[in-house]
């Protein structure tokens, strides 16, 4: 424990950490195509959607376009995807609505017990991608159990840059080795841990279904390496 002696606040990640985005869309997309009588490969929709999440934050981190949240972005992937797969005659508030399908993602089973758990020791919120609002309605909907909700808006900016990290402790008081950040992927720790913040990686090798091809495993010696929310919550005395 002594590396994590001082950690006072656990900030997460939360697509493909904290909430199963993959099987959460194809579920929720699926109902809606089938009460709007709508046919599409809702697998490949979501993969499609997802794969544009990058892309659109690319834009914004490189300065190319000012600062834009999740949810506008999301919703302009949306619209090229509809026009990708066909998809005509949804309304303008189908279209919200299956935009804010992102708003109901659903947590892993091992999630809502390891954050009650880790919030009984340590400050517990988000440290994501996701706007304020979208975090916050995720949060009512799945049961998270945050003492604090950080988007992208803390910082204005998108990870891995290290204002994403380092704003989101100062807005704690907090020192960065005071955090740790729970995440899935390496990638997202090891910005983390540029910017003097403690690490955990959660593995999650479900998270792409079968189109996983990294983050199967801890490819360095974070803090803390396990399998589960709940083991966690044990890593971390609680």
């Amino acid at each position: 424990m002594a590396a994590k002696d001082d950690v006072q606040a656990l900030l997460f990640d939360v697509f493909g950490t904290v909430v199963d985005w993959r099987s959460s869309l194809i579920d929720d997309l699926g109902r809606f195509g089938a009460g709007k009588g709508v046919k599409a490969d809702w697998a490949a929709f979501a993969d499609d959607w997802r794969g544009l999440y990058q892309p659109a934050m690319d834009e914004v981190r490189t300065g190319r376009r000012t600062w834009t949240i999740l949810d506008v972005l999301h919703r302009e992937s949306l619209d090229k995807l509809l026009v990708k797969y066909a998809l005509t005659g949804l309304s303008e508030a189908d279209k919200d609505h299956v935009n804010k399908v992102w708003h109901r993602l659903k947590p892993w089973p091992d999630t809502v017990e390891g954050l009650r758990r880790l919030k009984s020791r340590y400050i517990i919120g988000t440290l994501s991608n996701g706007n304020v609002g979208l975090l916050t309605r995720m949060a009512k909907h799945a049961g998270l159990p945050w003492d604090v909700v950080l988007g992208a808006e803390t910082a204005r900016a998108y990870k891995p840059l290290p204002q994403a990290y380092l704003a989101s402790a100062e807005l704690l008081n907090l020192a960065p080795s005071q955090v740790m950040l729970v995440a899935a992927h390496n990638g997202d720790l090891a910005a983390a841990a540029e910017c003097g913040l403690r690490t955990a990686f959660v593995a999650r090798p479900a998270e792409y279904g079968p189109h996983q091809k990294r983050d199967f495993k801890a490819d360095r010696d974070w803090d803390v390496v396990t399998d589960s929310f709940t083991a966690l919550a044990k890593a971390m005395g609680c």
